[in-house]
């Protein structure tokens, strides 16, 4: 049997999927309600992803990403209105601006130990909120920032209005692609020398710096790269609804980041990956409930950690190369007993 190459696999999968579903979009077989959903949680599995990297295999509390998420959407934003940016250089530059709000706040801060790092990235996230409100001329203040473009050009729109209708199609797909990519370069990242001593920090902060780990270093590396992440799905957030709020970017946005990455489980990729699109949907499924659903939501993930505290995937991660590995080798052995039963016969 031939062995199964894992990443000309992986790519082939994930880009069929992406353009099966756009095509979807496109013909209106999937409305432009479930592209939406669909494009948001695409974000909420981004911006939790950064998360677990600090939380989940650094081992470090964070409890204010949706204050770098906020950072990210506004530089972003701001960057392409009045610089006119392109798109794509705008978001690369809200990650970039992100990192180096996370090295400022990382710096003085993990050099601690215990919940001294969620108490500062709290307060921090509230202060970015309140900054953003008094920066009238710069973000819009309390009425929010307006006028966001699309990621199709305003020129390419009044050139061919129809081009509009695009516009699901291309949210969706820009948004699964970044997804995708950052997914895969953070299993590179955590499978590489680096990762692995990330997680030696997480499981023994001591033990790992008398083996020649600085945990630190390590720790800042994961704090400004969670950063950078945030910022880029902060980027695409901002592009995806063409308006943000200072409201958007409160306590309980971060709650919800903290809930997706316990919800999949603290160090995994793909449960991150499953817990952002279930919950998200989960969300919206429940709005016919009205208020009821602010009770049902808790109570099913009260459940969820009673009888699964580990999560959906607990720090394991589902493999598609394991899973056709395991189908290709039942077949095969399917096709030898058959050869078998033939030659006797």
């Amino acid at each position: 049997m031939k062995k199964i190459k894992s990443f000309p696999l992986l790519l082939g999968i994930s880009l069929f999927v992406v353009l099966i579903v756009s095509v979807l979009i496109k013909l209106e077989i999937l409305n432009e309600y479930v592209a939406q959903i669909l494009s948001f949680a695409g974000i909420n599995v981004i911006i939790a992803l950064s998360l677990n990297l600090i939380s989940g295999f650094t081992g470090q509390l964070a409890l204010g990403h949706a204050g770098f998420m906020a950072i990210g959407a506004y530089a972003a934003a701001i960057s392409v209105m009045q610089f006119n940016m392109p798109i794509f250089v705008g978001i690369l530059i809200g990650g970039v601006v992100t990192s180096l709000f996370g090295l400022i706040i990382g710096f003085p801060t993990l050099r601690l130990r215990g919940d001294y790092l969620a108490i500062v990235t709290l307060a921090f996230g509230e202060i970015i909120r309140v900054i953003l409100v008094n920066l009238d001329k710069l973000t819009g203040g309390a009425a929010g920032l307006k006028g966001i473009p699309y990621f199709v050009s305003a020129a390419a729109i009044e050139s061919d209005p129809a081009v509009i209708t695009w516009v699901p199609v291309l949210n969706f797909a820009c948004i699964t692609l970044t997804m995708l990519l950052i997914l895969a370069l953070s299993h590179n990242l955590l499978t590489s020398s680096y990762g692995r001593a990330i997680i030696s920090v997480r499981e023994d902060e001591v033990a790992s710096g008398s083996m020649g780990v600085g945990s630190f270093q390590y720790k800042m590396i994961a704090f400004c790269l969670s950063a950078f992440i945030a910022g880029v799905g902060g980027g695409l957030y901002a592009f995806l609804f063409n308006y943000l709020n200072p409201t958007d970017f409160n306590f309980l946005r971060s709650v919800d980041f903290l809930i997706i990455v316990v919800f999949g489980g603290m160090g995994s990729l793909t449960g991150t990956l499953v817990a952002g699109y279930l919950l998200t949907y989960l969300q919206e499924a429940l709005r016919f409930l009205q208020d009821y659903r602010l009770v049902i939501y808790p109570v099913l993930l009260i459940i969820m950690m009673i009888f699964r505290p580990g999560g959906i995937m607990g720090s394991k991660e589902l493999s598609i190369v394991r899973l056709v590995r395991t189908g290709s080798l039942k077949k095969a052995l399917q096709r030898e007993t058959a050869a078998d039963r033939e030659e006797q016969a």
